[in-house]
């Protein structure tokens, strides 16, 4: 029998103080929230099970991370870009691509944008400025800022937001992507979500820096470390970088401390390596939990009112995973479509050679 999980830490927020930062609309806001973070969870739950079951073929969970895609997909606007690492899908769906089709792309079925030609968890969402992931480390860093550039060079009044794990701060395309956007104040935000292990390397053997938002301080700009499981300071950071950048103020690095809960991805095996408290810590810094505790004990959303959001959100994701799964996969005819300009002549049309 697993242990009972242990009591969230208490966010330390006034909702006088949270009612005056978000405004008249500050309980919807926040109730919205909480049904974003409920579908993330409900998503994570079923996909991870189907995983295990060899209805998908791969599946890198975002638990822990729940505040910083919240408040990036609420912030950010239509014009913006988003330059995702590996658990930033839940900002793409903020921002309005359908649950339907992205769980379409888990499936890897004749609906997919991508055509089943992508891995699982890596969606293709331009119609709200969401763009591919490749898995290569750090590379969308780079990707970011010279996007930032072109929309500069094009007048176009919006924001990059580069997302990233700790683990690509050792990367090459960090150093050259910070070091352009800080020498051109570019307006980049760059996300850092520490979860403290890139993939069984813990953080602490990877930079000697007594924070990875102080690696900023050699490009020229500001880093700020923030406690990512807690939505309000999250919520205040990321609004804040994205103002400077709108403003030409350049970029912000922003270190958003959080605990991963679950296995790097469903390959991954985190008792080989991580200490043997670490759940229970994570789990008293989870994000939802913390949030959740916070609504209910200022009467904003009371948990009898939460249960019905999250029952909401698993009917929500089971009828997209039944309408996958009665997708057919895409048609062997459509191997070469999207690949080049113009349309390539069958070489089998005449029979098979």
């Amino acid at each position: 029998m697993s242990a009972a999980a242990p009591a969230p830490v208490p966010l330390p927020q006034d909702p006088a103080e949270v009612a005056r930062a978000w405004g008249p609309s500050a309980r919807d806001r926040a109730r919205r929230a909480f049904e974003w973070m409920a579908l993330s969870r409900a998503l994570d739950a079923r996909m991870q099970a189907l995983q295990r079951q060899g209805r998908i073929g791969f599946y890198g969970a975002a638990m822990g991370h729940e505040a910083i895609n919240v408040a990036a997909g609420l912030l950010s606007s239509r014009e913006d870009w988003i330059f995702p690492g590996l658990r930033e899908q839940l900002v793409a769906l903020v921002r309005g691509h359908a649950l339907g089709t992205y769980v379409q792309h888990l499936f890897a079925t004749a609906r997919d944008p991508a055509r089943g030609r992508q891995m699982p968890c890596h969606p293709t969402a331009a119609e709200v400025h969401y763009v591919s992931m490749s898995s290569v480390i750090g590379t969308q860093i780079s990707q970011a800022v010279g996007a930032a550039r072109a929309m500069r060079a094009r007048r176009v009044p919006a924001v990059a937001l580069a997302f990233f794990g700790d683990g690509a701060t050792s990367s090459n395309d960090f150093h050259a992507g910070l070091n352009f956007a800080g020498v051109d104040r570019l307006p980049v935000v760059f996300l850092c979500a520490n979860n403290q292990w890139a993939i069984s390397m813990p953080v602490e053997r990877q930079s000697a820096a007594p924070t990875l938002a102080s690696k900023a301080g050699a490009y020229g700009f500001d880093g700020k470390r923030i406690d990512g499981t807690d939505l309000f300071r999250v919520w205040q950071a990321i609004g804040g970088a994205l103002d400077l950048a709108r403003s030409g103020g350049g970029p912000t690095l922003l270190e958003l401390r959080v605990f991963r809960m679950t296995a790097h991805s469903s390959s991954d095996d985190p008792t080989r390596y991580q200490p043997t408290d670490w759940n229970e810590r994570a789990r008293a810094h989870d994000p939802v939990r913390r949030y959740s505790e916070w609504l209910d004990r200022h009467g904003w959303l009371p948990l009898a009112a939460q249960a019905e959001v999250e029952a909401t959100a698993d009917r929500t994701v089971r009828a997209a995973i039944e309408e996958a799964e009665a997708t057919p996969p895409p048609a062997p005819a459509t191997l070469l479509e999207d690949v080049f300009a113009a349309p390539l002549s069958d070489p089998y049309a005449g029979g098979t050679p």
